[in-house]
């Protein structure tokens, strides 16, 4: 098969990039007749979940569309206990932020901390002849707890993939993909390597389709985000302001009772002491997770939402220590944000009354209904239908569940324009892939490397704007050939950990919609492996 597939490469990019090129824009070019039910069907399991599973089709054609959506808006309803025994090999998603950093984090620490100090007294360079100057290998115990550490990140991103894979709660794991990238916190950044597994399991996962404000509190205190933003090191620039402590009580000479008041304490000076204001959150809030952009917020009022934060902390951040709040920290002097007056002495109640005012901006309701037509209907928003999501945003005070039933229930998301108008992520496609093979996963490892070789490395996106949502970003020659390579591979069965299923029902999956020139292509495939490989290396197929 690989000599095949050498002989056709040429052909099989240009085929690629071309159909690639010619309808990936957000609005699909002409209106093309309503599709037939499996289309529409096949339409809605593209979107409301990661692609159709064999038997999916017919199952949500019986069951009724308005049903199989309603269903996915109340995953509650949705017995999925099925996936604990998908999960079961996973030793950290479990555990709590404390637990990771005392078994994963703490050993990696003592490992360099020893070699650090054989180094200093030359043993390093005694017992391997290393010459001074050269830097030496990692030794190894440090390159064992290293890999038991980077273990933390790795299980987090097989779960994602399992999740996806095999959970019948479809929406909810569209949804947790789109709000962590929404909320994104890179695991490359320092202590957020053994921070994250909490934050996508109680920030993230239980607000999904709940209000959004309780699910912007959730992220603005978690310890994830406030590392990854450095809120956790921001101060009152005017202080630091003492902490009075509580008076120490004696007995008098002649037993009667001294209260002795005692000095304030301050913060402990050091190098990694908090020296001032930090805007960084500030800034993302507004521009990232609330108003956008363009959301009528200026320069002041990041530096007065910065100032509204100071406070907001991390309990212990290198043990894997929870949210806390520190008065002495805080300005508690009085704030101005986007015209609303905070009085001052307010404390930790200053952050959660700028919270307040974002969630109910209108801006915050456009920008957020914007971004979630973006994801399920196109890349360009029909503008009627974010007016609409904005306004029931506002009318429900931001519950995300009705919001997401009037874009789900439109017109314009069921519109012949919207079939196959958005181009998977790389996520989104092996994923997709898995679906529609039926492909079994014992070991997801395997999984995490492709999606990484495919340019997309679970959750260590740099920037806090996440991974792009449109397709410009994921369509380019190099990229497609490598998804090519990767259908190859599963179709071939040479992923470990990942057993192919049968590949006959591929053409349910697809709706028997593919072009004259997909199918010419798929037809000159010699063996089923390969003509399955083209089938999800098809430029259709690329598309949801």
């Amino acid at each position: 098969m690989r000599r095949i597939l050498d002989f056709r490469t040429r052909g099989v990019r240009c085929w690629l990039l071309a159909a690639a090129v010619l309808g990936t824009s957000g609005a699909v070019g002409a209106a093309r007749p309503a599709p037939p039910n499996d289309r529409a069907v096949v339409h809605v399991l593209n979107r409301l979940a990661f692609g159709p599973r064999p038997g999916d089709v017919e199952r949500v054609r019986a069951m009724g569309l308005d049903r199989y959506i309603d269903a996915q808006l109340h995953p509650e309803r949705i017995d999925d206990r099925q996936m604990a025994e998908h999960l079961a090999g996973l030793q950290t998603t479990t555990l709590s932020s404390r637990e990771i950093a005392e078994r994963f984090e703490e050993p990696l620490v003592e490992a360099r901390r020893a070699r650090a100090s054989g180094k200093a007294d030359g043993g390093d360079h005694a017992e391997r002849g290393d010459k001074p100057d050269r830097t030496p290998e990692p030794d190894p115990p440090v390159r064992m707890a290293q890999q038991e550490a980077n273990r933390v990140v790795v299980e987090l991103g097989e779960q994602k993939i399992l999740r996806a894979v095999y959970s019948e709660r479809q929406l909810q794991e569209v949804l947790a993909d789109f709000w962590f990238n929404h909320f994104n916190v890179d695991a490359r950044k320092g202590a957020d390597r053994f921070l994250l597994t909490e934050y996508e399991r109680e920030a993230i996962r239980p607000h999904v389709l709940g209000r959004f404000r309780d699910l912007l509190e959730a992220t603005a205190k978690s310890p994830a985000m406030l590392f990854y933003l450095d809120n956790w090191m921001s101060v009152d620039p005017n202080g630091p302001h003492p902490q009075a402590m509580p008076p120490r009580v004696s007995r008098g000479p002649f037993g009667g009772i001294r209260v002795v008041p005692r000095p304030p304490r301050m913060p402990r000076p050091g190098p990694n002491a908090p020296k001032g204001l930090n805007e960084n959150y500030g800034r993302e809030l507004m521009e990232l997770h609330t108003l956008g952009v363009d959301g009528g917020y200026t320069q002041k009022d990041v530096t007065e939402v910065a100032r509204a934060f100071t406070g907001w902390t991390i309990d212990r951040p290198r043990q894997g220590g929870g949210f806390r709040f520190d008065p002495r920290r805080h300005d508690e002097g009085p704030k101005v944000v986007l015209g609303h007056v905070i009085k001052p002495g307010g404390g930790e109640n200053d952050g959660e009354q700028v919270l307040d005012i974002l969630a109910r901006h209108p801006s915050t309701a456009r920008f957020i209904a914007t971004k979630l037509v973006r994801h399920f209907v196109s890349d360009a928003p029909p503008a009627a239908l974010v007016d609409r999501a904005a306004r029931r945003f506002q009318e429900t005070d931001g519950d995300i569940r009705e919001v997401m039933r009037t874009i789900l229930t439109s017109p314009e998301f069921q519109a012949p324009e919207a079939y196959r108008a958005k181009v998977k992520t790389p996520f989104e496609f092996v994923v997709s892939a898995l679906r529609a093979t039926g492909a079994g996963v014992s070991n997801a490892a395997a999984l995490v490397r492709a999606v990484q070789q495919l340019g997309m490395p679970l959750y260590q996106c740099q920037p806090p704007t996440g991974y792009s949502d449109a397709a410009e970003a994921w369509v380019n020659t190099g990229a497609l050939v490598n998804r090519m390579n990767f259908a190859l591979q599963l179709a071939g069965g040479r992923l470990p950990g990942i057993a192919p299923s049968t590949l006959d029902h591929l053409t349910a999956v697809m709706a028997d919609d593919v072009s004259e020139t997909t199918r010419a292509t798929i037809a000159r495939a010699s063996e089923p492996e390969q003509a399955a490989a083209l089938t999800l290396g098809a430029p259709e197929f690329q598309k949801r």
